[in-house]
């Protein structure tokens, strides 16, 4: 071993610091999470056990156990067994918790029964950065990803699966039926008795499972998306990005802010499609950031005309691209954008240079009003092959067209408004999932994914506000903003953060900056 960089000897003698506090230095995260939570008026919050028994054998505090959990998520620890065995070993976890070591199960119990209370604790850390002016600007990115449920995917069950799954069984029963009528066209013997014993047994198999499957079938057909999850019953089958690929889980949405790509709102939805979530998640974002107005960028997956009128009538302006699914741009033809609307004199221009004018309204099966225009040139046009197939080609335009108008004419004129969707939105995914290590949630069922979720986002906001402006004024943010949240409560000031609360705030922050991090205006 020469010429090595040797360790110690093992039977050498060595003097370890004498208590916990020297081993974690100021610049320790665990200390961001121990000054957040012991600022937490977690009654308040709904945490149970706060108010501890009379009787019985004492309890774990919330406290100490909202740190663990936090301290997991930090750290891609998740699991409640991990977590145990983390505060017995971990001298950052032995710091925090003062040498607690919880049970696996009392551990799993807390994050089951407190999703609420955590989802809050989430919330009231996106306040404090509003508070201290990370969240100045009201423009975010929104998006949705996929995520792994505990169920597999052969545990799930939509329509199309069924009938697969009984094809199947049905082609085996047929194929071991041949077998078994030519086993009895065979001679008497034992191997030949053995062998219609062995068939007979994956028969009446086969048949068990298909009445199970049928049985299944029934319940399936209850369901109001008519898909059943054996495993975890709220997960659905979803599509994903890849062609014939798709994944058992839960849709997760996300709000981030596009300066500094915190996470502002988020939820766990049940839907495969986004189509549906564009003004939900902009009108909760815009109660989150508490402003007037509101710029959202989204994919093309968020297309829906409802969704951005809403979110129109909102004073929310959205920007995404509309989806290319026309048909006639398939079949070579012309489409809606080729023709050329004139607003003044509400009629549209076709490639031929012909007036398309008004000719009645028209509803549509999906509940929405359509205006038609027509011409009666198209019977002697020249391009009439490459525009229609019927006699006359009809355009229709929705009576709140210009909504969508709008939209288009700021995507044209903000190219880079994909580019910054991209870079603001997926990044939050991505590091998310790598501290799952790129699995799948623990927990079964919906309100308890939407806690292990909360866990998530907190960890990750945590972790880009202690990169933005670092340790020591994050922890002077943090005393200062739950001081002022304790008095609120306790009604000694008034909502508004007090001017005695603000002097020490800055206080605070001005003692704990160094002179190499950024300057970060409170709200």
């Amino acid at each position: 071993m020469k010429r090595f960089i040797e360790g110690a000897d093992r039977d050498q003698a060595t003097l370890f610091p004498e208590c916990l506090e020297d081993w974690i230095d100021e610049d320790n995260p665990v200390r961001v999470v121990d000054a957040y939570v012991e600022g937490l008026d977690l009654g308040d919050l709904g945490f149970a056990g706060v108010d501890p028994k009379s009787t019985g054998r004492p309890a774990y505090h919330p406290a100490v156990l909202l740190k663990l959990y936090i301290y997991g998520y930090l750290n891609a620890v998740q699991s409640s067994r991990r977590l145990e065995r983390e505060a017995g070993r971990n001298v950052e976890a032995m710091w925090l918790l003062g040498r607690l070591v919880p049970d696996h199960k009392t551990i799993a119990e807390f994050r089951r029964n407190n999703g609420p209370a955590i989802a809050k604790v989430c919330a009231q850390f996106v306040e404090l950065c509003r508070r201290i002016g990370l969240l100045t600007e009201a423009s975010v990115a929104i998006d949705g990803s996929k995520f792994k449920a505990v169920n597999n995917r052969d545990r799930n069950f939509t329509a199309n699966k069924m009938k697969r799954r009984l094809a199947q069984i049905e082609e085996s029963i047929a194929r071991y039926l041949h077998q078994l009528e030519s086993a009895d066209r065979q001679e008497r013997s034992k191997a030949r008795a053995m062998r219609i014993n062995r068939l007979n047994e994956k028969l009446d198999k086969l048949h068990e499972e298909m009445k199970r499957l049928h049985a299944l079938d029934k319940q399936r057909l209850e369901q109001p998306d008519q898909q059943i999850s054996l495993t975890d019953p709220d997960a659905r089958s979803m599509a994903t990005s890849g062609r014939g690929s798709g994944v058992v889980g839960y849709n997760v949405q996300a709000a981030v802010d596009t300066k500094h790509h915190l996470i502002v709102t988020h939820e766990v939805t049940q839907s495969g499609s986004d189509r549906s979530q564009l003004a939900p998640m902009s009108k909760k974002t815009k109660q989150v950031l508490g402003v007037d107005k509101l710029d959202v960028v989204a994919d093309r997956g968020y297309f829906s005309s409802e969704e951005i009128l809403e979110c129109a009538n909102a004073d929310i302006t959205v920007t995404l691209p509309k989806p290319q699914t026309s048909n006639n741009k398939i079949k070579g033809l012309f489409v809606k954008a080729d023709f050329r609307y004139v607003p003044d004199h509400d009629l549209y221009v076709c490639p031929a240079h012909q007036v398309l004018l008004f000719a009645g309204h028209k509803r549509e099966t999906d509940g929405l009003n359509y205006r038609r225009y027509a011409t009666r040139e198209c019977t002697n046009c020249k391009l009439r092959k490459q525009c229609t197939t019927a006699k006359q080609r009809i355009v229709t335009r929705w009576e709140h067209e210009h909504v969508l108008e709008d939209v288009q004419r700021r995507l044209d004129e903000n190219p880079q408004a994909m580019r910054t969707r991209r870079e603001t939105v997926e990044h939050p995914f991505g590091t998310i999932k790598a501290r799952m290590g790129a699995t799948h949630f623990l927990m079964k069922r919906l309100d308890n994914v939407k806690t292990e979720m909360s866990l998530a986002v907190l960890a990750y906001n945590l972790t880009r506000v202690r990169n933005i402006i670092g340790i020591g004024p994050l922890i002077a943010a943090v005393r200062a903003f739950l001081a002022a949240v304790l008095a609120i409560l306790a009604g000694r000031m008034p909502s508004g953060a007090s001017h005695a609360s603000q002097t020490h705030y800055n206080a605070e922050l001005r003692s704990n900056r160094t002179s190499n991090r950024p300057t970060i205006c409170p709200a």
